[in-house]
């Protein structure tokens, strides 16, 4: 017994097994929910991502906090639009003192023109057309390799794998869009967030506001749109998910043009909606322009 006792106070003594330490994951912050998961696509489980501007926020309107600046601070990698999209990140990377690598997505991407208030200025919405969606892709794949070169070729391989799903959604776009007759092209949403889609896939897209939901449209604009509606027989006005839908709702009954569904612009949904990644948000699109758009007999 005495014999037993002596071991057990032995085993007790010896070194425990070292375990090791799990690597914590680099942090990545995006500016808002789209480029949140694009990051996620390409940096899988190897990354921690955080959004600043979260499902069916509008990224124009976006008022930052301390919480946000403390994210920043913590951050490895930070991943932003560009384009003059987040007016407000700037000044939030100054004040959080974050030494982190910036990322501009759409870096490389051939931009377009937009109106705002009159005055003409640079669209940030390049992420509408999946050929651009790629360029964030790629630019998103190399700043996590500069941030984590230990795991460049997991991202690598998750970013072909990405570039592949993103071609076989464009393939999809382009033959939904060919089942919409050229003359049923022409809509009208709450604010300009579409004309890469437009550039990209045949559209037009008229809206009241500007390329920013921040702009106020006159009673003389919608009224004038109204009238252009009627005239030229646009067939439908749609909502987005970011917008309050009651100006798009009077557009639509006072036109006389349909009104068809929530389209997402700026934001993806939450994760129970319709458009809880980039390419489900590109599927949902075209699901309810088609089903507006395209004559049923």
């Amino acid at each position: 017994m005495r014999l037993k006792s002596l071991l057990a106070a032995a085993l007790l003594l010896l070194p425990l097994p070292l375990r090791a330490e799990v690597p914590e994951k680099p942090r990545v912050v995006a500016s808002f929910s789209i480029l949140g998961d694009l990051v996620r696509e390409v940096g899988g489980d190897k990354v921690d991502v955080q959004v600043l501007v979260g499902p069916n926020g509008d990224v124009h309107a976006f008022q930052p906090t301390p919480a946000n600046a403390q994210a920043l601070k913590k951050a490895k990698l930070i991943v932003v639009n560009g384009l003059g999209l987040e007016g407000w990140m700037t000044r939030l990377i100054a004040s959080s003192g974050s030494r982190a690598l910036v990322v501009v997505a759409s870096q490389g991407v051939k931009s377009i023109e937009g109106e705002e208030d009159g005055k003409k200025g640079i669209d940030p919405h390049a992420w509408q057309s999946v050929a651009n969606a790629k360029i964030y892709a790629v630019n998103i794949r190399d700043g996590l390799s500069a941030a984590d070169p230990a795991d460049a070729a997991y991202f690598k391989a998750r970013a072909e794998d990405f570039l592949a799903r993103l071609d076989a959604t464009e393939a999809k776009v382009r033959a939904d869009v060919a089942q919409i007759p050229e003359k049923n092209r022409r809509i009208v949403t709450t604010h300009d967030a579409f004309g890469y889609f437009a550039a990209a896939y045949g559209f037009e897209f008229l809206a009241p506001q500007g390329i920013s939901t921040d702009s106020e449209p006159s009673a003389k604009d919608i009224a004038a749109l109204i009238a252009q509606i009627k005239r030229e027989k646009i067939p439908a006005v749609f909502l987005e998910n970011i917008s309050d839908p009651r100006l798009m709702k009077r557009i639509g009954e006072e036109s006389g043009a349909k009104i068809g569904g929530d389209l997402f612009s700026d934001a993806l949904s939450a994760n129970d909606g319709p458009a809880p990644t980039y390419i489900d948000m590109m599927n949902h699109n075209m699901d309810e322009l088609k089903k507006a758009l395209v004559p049923h007999s």
